[in-house]
């Protein structure tokens, strides 16, 4: 009688647990492809936020090359590098850069810059850092990231690319000066390594 109750029990727990798989394989079906392409779209969202999107003609978030990881970029581990093409030509590409020193944390960032070395384009991916102070380096809070477009490893001069508190040339926040000093370092030792290693960026 005993042994019947548990083989019983038995199962129904294997059955219940049958049914919840079955339950998570359909949900996981009908929501993946809705998940990639939202995903997708975010990504294109952000990539054309810093490199037009009427001046590339390639499928710019499929068209990557992977970035190994290093120090000069922040980067623990490979990422990739997101390549705008027109007419088959690269002129432009984004990559990931990580501030790991900033006020509470890592900043992640996405820097695009073109052949000629210059920025094209920087969006803050995400951060920890102090609300209403340091997380003005968001686009949507100010526009603070517009100083760098146009801006080179020569433009402006090394000593100048600092917050102005430092002697540079870039604004820093009231009462928040370690972020935006942190993100300005971390954008010109990319650009500084970008220049060194052209080929990691822009060779096919």
């Amino acid at each position: 009688m005993k042994s019947g109750v548990i083989s019983r029990s038995g199962f129904l727990l294997g059955l219940a647990g049958v049914i919840v798989i079955g339950m998570v394989t359909l949900v996981y079906h009908f929501t993946h492809d809705a998940i990639v392409e939202s995903e997708y779209q975010a990504l294109l969202l952000a990539l054309n936020s810093i490199i037009p999107e009427d001046s590339h003609d390639n499928d710019i978030v499929n068209d990557t090359r992977v970035l190994p990881a290093n120090k000069e970029l922040g980067l623990k581990k490979d990422a990739l590098i997101y390549r705008a093409r027109n007419k088959g030509e690269i002129f432009a590409v984004a990559f990931p850069v990580v501030a790991p020193d900033g006020y509470s944390g890592p900043i992640n960032l996405l820097l695009a810059i073109d052949r000629q070395g210059r920025i094209l384009g920087v969006r803050v991916v995400s951060h920890l850092e102090t609300p209403g102070l340091g997380d003005r380096i968001e686009s949507r809070r100010s526009d603070w990231l517009q100083q760098f477009p146009g801006k080179s490893v020569e433009n402006p001069s090394h000593e100048n690319w600092k917050v102005k508190k430092d002697g540079g040339i870039f604004d820093q926040f009231t009462g928040a000066t370690i972020t935006p000093r942190k993100v300005v370092k971390a954008i010109h030792r990319a650009m500084m390594y970008a220049e060194a290693e052209p080929g990691v960026f822009f060779d096919e």
